[in-house]
């Protein structure tokens, strides 16, 4: 699957295949519409990045206690 990035560059290319008269009915995206779904998919990516983080991140586990002296530990005394 590509990366919102790459589909972004092909919008130049896929635009000059289309040909002015070649869609019956449909009108053109206005750019303000087109601004905000792209504002709504970086929003959307970021809270997906967000929860995969919280979601990675190693739980906080307890230290072991390496300043305690145990008799029978030869290696920590």
């Amino acid at each position: 699957m590509a990366p919102s990035g790459d589909i972004l560059l092909l919008l130049p290319v896929i635009a000059a295949l289309v040909t002015p008269g070649s869609c019956s009915g449909c009108e053109p995206v206005c750019l303000p519409l087109l601004a905000g779904l792209m504002a709504a998919h970086a929003v959307v990516s970021l809270l997906i990045i967000a929860a995969v983080f919280v979601c990675a991140c190693p739980r906080h586990r307890p230290t072991q206690e390496h300043d305690k002296i145990y008799i029978n530990m030869p290696g920590r005394g």
